[in-house]
Parts: C-alpha cells; structure tokens; sequence
C-alpha cells in the first residue's frame, strides 16, 4: 500500500512575515490519518483552527490566504504557499501547524527552510492509504487576451508535472530561463525546485508599503530587482529562479486540495487567484477527477513511493 505520512517528531520555526513584517512562531506537529493540513492561530484568545482547503481561500492578492470557510471577516493565515509547496515536495499528508500570528514566517524567501525542517522533524508513512486526486479530462482557465493574457490548464497524466512559462518584459528576467518543466518522476524537488526565492522589483516597493504589504522583505528573503538588474550580491542560485518561483508557488497553490495531484499542470503567466480558480473549476465539474489509491505502492506513478532521503 502506498500510505499516507506525517511527522515523526515536533519541529519550530521563528521568522518574519514578508508582508506584516511581524515576527511569527510556527510549530509543526504530526496529525492523524485523513485530517489534512491544519492551520491552527494559537495567539487567539480561543485557538481557530483552519483547515486547507480550496474553498478555505479566500484572498489570493500578492499571496494565498485562507480563512475558515473562505469567509471574509474571520481569522486568516496569511501567505501559505510556500509550506504547502514543501508538503507537496515531501509527500506530506497530514500536519498540524500552530501559528502565533496571521501570516507564516517567509524565512528565507524560498521553501528550502521548511524543507530542512520537516525532514528534520523526520517523516513517517501511516496505516492509512495516500489518497490522489487524478484528472480525467483537461480543465482550462484563461483571463485577458493580448498583452494582458495569462492562462493554467490541468490535464489528465500518470504522475505530476508542471510546467511554467513567465513574461515581464524587464532584462534582468528576460536574459535567465523563461520556461521550467519540472516532472515529480524524474527530478528532485529539493534539489531543482525547493530554493528558488520569491522576487519583487524596486518600482513597486513603494506601491506594496503604502497598501501595508512588503514590510517584512529584504534581500534576507526576496529576489530584489531595479529598472536593469538583480541587486542581491549573490546573484541568483538557479539560471531560471524566477521561474522556478513561480513553479514553486503553484505547487503550493494546488496543494490546498488536500490530496495529491495526478496531472500535468501548465500555465503561462498565471499566479496565486488564477490557480485557485482553475483548482475550483475542476472540482466544480464531479466527472474531471476522481479520487484514486494504490494498493500496491509499485503501480503508483514513479518518484512517489520513496520517502526523500533526508539532507
């Protein structure tokens, strides 16, 4: 059987928001079989958990946002992609993750730490079977035309894989990679995908501040750009990161599921309210997906059996 894992131990993490600029404690803790990703706000007088979910979305401006029941007015967790980006990448099923504030630490930038510090806490398989959700039949979400298009498909595939395509017209970004294939059964998402930081651009900092976002960026934690290039000293870690980014991000994006994807997932210039609308689109329509397990864990797709070795 191809089962479920969670943790084996309780891990910490203390950061700040990228965009409250608050300082966050986050505490992962194993969950039981079958519960899911649950977000839990501790600093309230009487502790709100928030299930993971696709209609627990609710804002998805310049991050992903959950609340309890996608109902506005109610407490919120706060830019949650990247952790759930290294759930996927982990295979991690069920967690429960105490939050002393609305938004989850950035860290630094990318989901490499969050990586780090659930394989340190160990990763464990349950008696409980992992449950896919597999496409049947593509679904597709476009907005825009010309210029401003911007577009993210799911189509039916025995495995996981994305692919990305971006566009900003700016020559810091337009002279690395453009485009990024990552297949779950073939690459490695630590190694390929897991350190690519999130990015902004100088020109928008001032706009981000005055609406109370960005506060907690720095080039500690974000890929900064000028009118003509990077200004972090170190440069980039991949030749595409901006691209890988945006793979990143919509890893975690669509692991608000809840379960697994088996599908190819293609996009081009899309972002966190579009992929949110494509994951609501495909469960809107009962004959797209089905929910599969893999008794017998060799028939599962490739890459998906084997525990990631630890760092």
């Amino acid at each position: 059987m191809l089962a479920q894992r969670t943790l084996k131990s309780i891990t910490h993490a203390v950061g700040l928001g990228v965009h409250s600029g608050q300082k966050v404690e986050l505490t992962l803790k194993p969950a039981p079989p079958d519960s899911g990703i649950v977000f839990r706000r501790v600093d309230l007088p009487v502790p709100v958990d928030i299930p993971v979910s696709v209609m627990s979305v609710s804002d998805t401006r310049m991050a992903t946002t959950i609340s309890p029941g996608g109902l506005a007015g109610q407490p919120t967790v706060q830019t949650i992609e990247h952790l759930l980006s290294a759930c996927a990448g982990l295979g991690l099923d069920n967690l429960v993750i105490d939050i002393s504030g609305e938004e989850v630490p950035v860290l630094d930038g990318s989901a490499a730490s969050f990586v780090y510090l659930l394989q340190s806490a160990g990763i464990v398989t349950q008696d409980a079977p992992k449950r896919f959700l597999r496409v049947k039949k593509t679904v597709e979400v476009r907005e825009g035309e010309g210029a401003t298009l911007k577009w993210a498909r799911l189509e039916p595939y025995h495995g996981y894989k994305l692919s990305f395509q971006i566009e900003f017209n700016h020559p810091a970004v337009d002279e690395t990679g453009q485009q990024v294939v990552f297949d779950f059964s073939q690459g490695q998402y630590k190694r390929d995908i897991a350190r690519a930081r999130t990015f902004g651009f100088t020109k928008d900092v001032e706009m981000m501040r005055a609406r109370g976002l960005g506060l907690g960026g720095s080039m500690d934690n974000v890929i900064v750009v000028d009118d003509s290039r990077v200004l972090n000293a170190e440069g980039l870690r991949y030749g595409d990161e901006f691209a890988k980014h945006k793979i990143l991000d919509a890893i975690g994006d669509l692991h608000v599921l809840g379960q697994p994807l088996l599908a190819a997932y293609s996009a081009y210039r899309s972002g966190h309210a579009l992929n949110n609308k494509l994951l609501r689109k495909l469960l809107a329509d009962p004959g797209a997906y089905e929910t599969v397990t893999f008794d017998d864990a060799s028939q599962a797709p490739r890459g998906f059996a084997e525990l990631v070795p630890a760092w």
